[in-house]
Parts: C-alpha cells; structure tokens; sequence
C-alpha cells in the first residue's frame, strides 16, 4: 500500500517572477473614468472575481475614483468558485464575510451601496443585478436617465456582464467584444441601454459604460501576481506557463481536488513534481515535439485553460477566513492607495532587481 500523499504545504515563486502589467491604455482609462465621475454617472460596478474576491480588489479604485458616487460591488464567475456538490452553508458563510468586509469598507464615504455575486450559468443572478440598478435609477431624479459604469482589474468578465445585462434588460444582442485574454476592451464605450423605461421622455432608462481592466501598478506579493495570472487577469505571455501550472497544481492538491489530473501520472497517484504531470499531459493529449519529446509549455497552458473553465476543480484561491481577511487588509496597505505611492514601491523594487543582477555579477 502506498505512502498518503502529503501536498506542498507552501509555494516558493521564483525571485525573477514579473510583478507588474499596468500597461498605457490602464493608465489612460483610468484617467478617463475619472473625468466621467462628473458628468452624471450615479453608480460604479466594480467587478471583481470571484476565485479571487480579496486579491482581485484594485486599491487604484479606491484612492482615484472615491468620492460621492454609489458602487455596487459584483463578484463574476461566482460557478466557478465551488462544485456542485459544495456545502451550501460554507458557501454561505463565506459570501457574508465578503460582504460584511465589502460594506464595513464603505462606510467611511458611504459608497458601497451593495455586494452580489454573478454566475455564469445561473441567468436568474442577472435579474437580481438588473433589479437592483433599476431600483438604484428609480431613487433619482433625473431628467436624462442613469448612467452607470462598469469597471475592475483585466479579464474579470466586465464586458460579459455588460452583454448579459443588455441582452436580459432589453432583448438585444451583444454590444461589448469579449475574448479568453485580457486587453479586448481598450477604450471607454459608449453608452449601451440596459434597462428601458415606460416613460417617453426616456427618464427612467438606464445606460452602462464599458472600461478597459485596469491593473496595479506593481504587486509586492509574489503570491498575489500568480493568483492573477491564474485567473487571466495578465496575458498568458507574462507569467511562465510552467510556473503557472505548478502554482494550479499546489492549488489543486492542497484542497485535495487530484483525482482531475491522477490519469495523467504514474500509477495514477497524486504529485507534486509538476513535470511528472506535464509530461504525462502531454503525451496523452498529443502535445509533442519534434521527435516525441513533451510540450511542457503547451501541456501547461492546455492545463491551466482547463482550471479557468472549471475543468480542474473548482474553489478560490484566497483565504476569506477571518485570519486572511485581516491579512489582505495589511498586504492592501503595503500597495499603497495612491497612484504616486505605487510609483514609488515600483521604482524601489527595479533599484533592489539592479543591485541583486549586480551583485550576482
């Protein structure tokens, strides 16, 4: 009888792991959201996701976009988050500490007016989304309608929500283009009618704005950069594909969800050797090279793809327990609420890369 397989009980990034994708067009919108806040748009939904609901929370939002103005905090792809046959009452407990966290956070400028949660296979959290924007409108007087804007980190499903939201309130078709990478939405759009009034002077519509993702400008948890890339919130370029499907596979073992990739490895047991899985994945799948040897960047992109459509497991990657949300409120300081304090962490950390490439010169 065989040993019981022991996980990795950490994970060690390599030190050369890239820390930032804050790129121009993030930068851009973000100024551009900021203009916006004094035309009239009355609510921000800021998107999060909802495999990662503390790491996916970009501080950029809170310090260059506060202000007066209500948000309704979403977190997508919530199916994603646990199967089927997850325990309802852990499920449950662990959105109310979400949106306890959430809704304490906005007390101080009273702008956190909601937290829900979005799913890409139940269209009924739709209605519930629609119902509470259409009850936000109704509580204004306005003479144009209400115009909302939809905003979050790269690739958390800002552009789907704006189609699903279309298509339930209207009846129409898509008004946004989506992809599986990050960078489709590049500008801000114009605004697309979700929600027909009665009236005909067409004050009780209600438009939404789609916004490129925007990302932080540097990320000083090692830990926190993997997350992100695993979720598709940076290109699939930026992160070593192979470091990625080890981050899954230490993920995927330390919630004990193996039994997706055991007929893949030897004797069908649990690894920890990333290459044994890989390797394994890429000869049953026909990723090969010339002369048979495995792709292990093509096993590894195909591997991580198959967790980010639920294929792999499903669960979250932070920890939403009391301990770790005290922890992400400290690592949430570390980054720095201001656009000029994350400048700077990022400038000490390329000075401390130069003196380590020096150094080991």
């Amino acid at each position: 009888m065989p040993p019981p397989f022991n996980p990795r009980p950490t994970f060690s990034p390599l030190p050369s792991l890239p820390r930032s994708y804050f790129l121009g067009h993030h930068r851009a919108g973000l100024t551009r959201m900021k203009t916006l806040l004094s035309t009239g748009i009355s609510l921000l939904i800021e998107c999060r996701d909802y495999r990662i609901p503390l790491t996916s929370l970009n501080p950029l939002f809170e310090a260059e976009l506060s202000g007066s103005t209500r948000r309704l905090i979403l977190y997508t792809k919530r199916d994603l988050g646990f199967a089927d046959d997850h325990n309802s009452r852990a499920v449950k407990e662990r959105e109310d500490r979400i949106k306890t966290l959430m809704m304490e956070q906005g007390k101080g400028g009273g702008r956190v007016e909601g937290v829900m949660f979005a799913s890409n296979t139940d269209r009924s959290s739709i209605g519930r989304i629609l119902a509470f924007i259409r009850d936000h409108a109704q509580a204004r007087d306005t003479l144009t309608g209400t115009r909302c804007l939809v905003l979050g980190m790269p690739n958390v499903g800002k552009s789907s929500l704006l189609n699903s939201l279309r298509h339930t309130g209207t009846g129409r078709g898509k008004a946004a283009s989506t992809g599986a990478q990050p960078g489709i939405t590049r500008k801000i759009g114009t605004a697309v009618k979700i929600i027909e009034g009665e009236a005909e002077d067409h004050e009780e519509d209600v438009y939404v704005m789609d916004t490129p993702g925007v990302f932080v400008p540097y990320v000083p948890d090692a830990e926190a950069m993997l997350k992100l890339a695993l979720c598709g919130c940076v290109k699939d370029t930026i992160v070593p594909p192979v470091m990625l499907a080890d981050y899954l596979l230490y993920q995927v073992n330390k919630v004990g969800e193996w039994g997706c990739y055991t007929c893949y490895t030897p004797g069908a047991e649990p690894t920890n050797d990333v290459m044994t899985l890989l390797e394994g994945v890429a000869r049953r799948t026909g990723r090969l090279m010339k002369g048979g040897m495995p792709d292990v960047e093509a096993a590894a992109l195909w591997v991580v793809q198959r967790w980010r459509g639920g294929f792999w497991g499903r669960f979250i990657l932070d920890d939403v327990s009391e301990e770790g949300i005290e922890m992400e409120r400290a690592e949430r300081e570390e980054r720095g609420g201001s656009m000029n304090q994350a400048r700077r962490v990022d400038k000490e950390a390329r000075r401390a890369r130069g003196r380590a490439i020096r150094d080991a010169g």
